[in-house]
């Protein structure tokens, strides 16, 4: 129930063939269950999820979903929610992307949650937009839809009309985010309460993606790599790692151009800000050790760095994957 109405405010989920469980009972927690410890007069949102055919089956084959509105159930709503699924480079139906169209097209609101802005871009409704979805597909959207403006970084996109969610936990972060803005913060954190979430994360998706060790084609680089990974707290220069290559500066960075796809000093500052990382994970809390121990010199550098990396301060990342209380330290 919008604030200043009567009348709950209609949320339609579409579920299509492959649809992710997990995001189709993120909206159905978020929007379709009564909340009595509010004590409102009504339910918050009103839910149906429709499909394109009368059985879908979910991802992987897990379960097969029926019993649900068709796809002219998205008409009455006033919000569309499309969840994401694996297979983004298969085609959406006709169906369900003209079920988008015609959403977007009476300017009804549109939510996509993970992949889910894979269908938004097919249907052609996030041409010019700001958007974001999951960062392990994040190349495979930029290739199949330039003309969208892709955010990868973010846990959510608001233009608007039109939000999208990065992963599938960011669901939970938009909903809360819309119920936030439809009904009041208050509101808002007595359901992530009931969720046992957030009502609000820091830091973006930055802080979850996987920052594999690249592997070196050439071996020329990779004694050098492993000299310097050993030396980290020491104050070693793009001059140290030429002289440990026996090459000159120019060719070591060209080397690291053609292999690593960056330069010998942004290679050095990543490898400096994953090891104060990993300190901090393991348990130092003292700022000034965790950037000698890195070689980022001082706390203020090592703040500035990590935040540029991680989208999160020390204390956010330290509250975020460091050990919890009572946890053994890891040495």
């Amino acid at each position: 129930m919008a604030q200043g109405s009567s009348q709950p405010h209609r949320v339609a989920v579409i579920v299509d063939e492959g649809t992710n469980p997990f995001e189709v009972g993120v909206a159905t927690e978020l929007f379709g269950l009564p909340r009595p410890e509010l004590g409102l007069p009504g339910p918050l949102y009103e839910v149906v999820l429709c499909t394109p055919t009368r059985a879908v089956r979910m991802n992987h084959g897990f379960f097969t979903i029926t019993g649900t509105a068709e796809l002219d159930a998205v008409d009455g709503a006033d919000t569309l929610v499309v969840p994401g699924r694996p297979d983004n480079v298969v085609p959406r139906s006709a169906d369900v992307l003209d079920a988008i169209r015609r959403t977007h097209a009476r300017g009804a609101r549109i939510l996509s949650f993970c992949t889910g802005s894979f269908a938004l871009a097919e249907a052609g409704v996030l041409d010019g937009l700001r958007a974001t979805t999951h960062w392990m597909w994040a190349e495979a959207f930029r290739e199949l839809h330039p003309r969208v403006r892709l955010e990868p970084d973010v846990l959510f996109v608001d233009e608007g009309r039109i939000l999208t969610a990065a992963g599938s936990a960011a669901a939970l972060d938009l909903g809360l985010y819309l119920v936030r803005q439809d009904h009041g913060a208050e509101i808002a954190n007595a359901v992530s309460r009931r969720l046992v979430f957030a009502a609000h994360r820091d830091g973006g998706q930055r802080q979850f993606v996987e920052r594999p060790v690249p592997e070196v084609p050439d071996e020329s680089l990779g004694p050098v790599i492993a000299w310097a990974q050993e030396r980290l707290g020491e104050p070693l220069t793009v001059a140290d790692l030429a002289a440990r290559a026996a090459v000159s500066p120019a060719t070591l960075h060209r080397r690291f151009r053609t292999q690593l796809g960056t330069t010998p000093l942004t290679w050095l500052t990543g490898e400096r800000v994953a090891l104060a990382c990993r300190l901090i994970e393991r348990g130092e809390e003292r700022l000034d050790v965790v950037a000698a121990r890195c070689g980022l010199g001082t706390a203020a550098n090592l703040r500035a760095r990590l935040r540029r990396e991680t989208g999160l301060s020390p204390s956010d990342y330290r509250r975020r994957f460091g050990p919890r209380a009572g946890e053994p330290l890891v040495s």
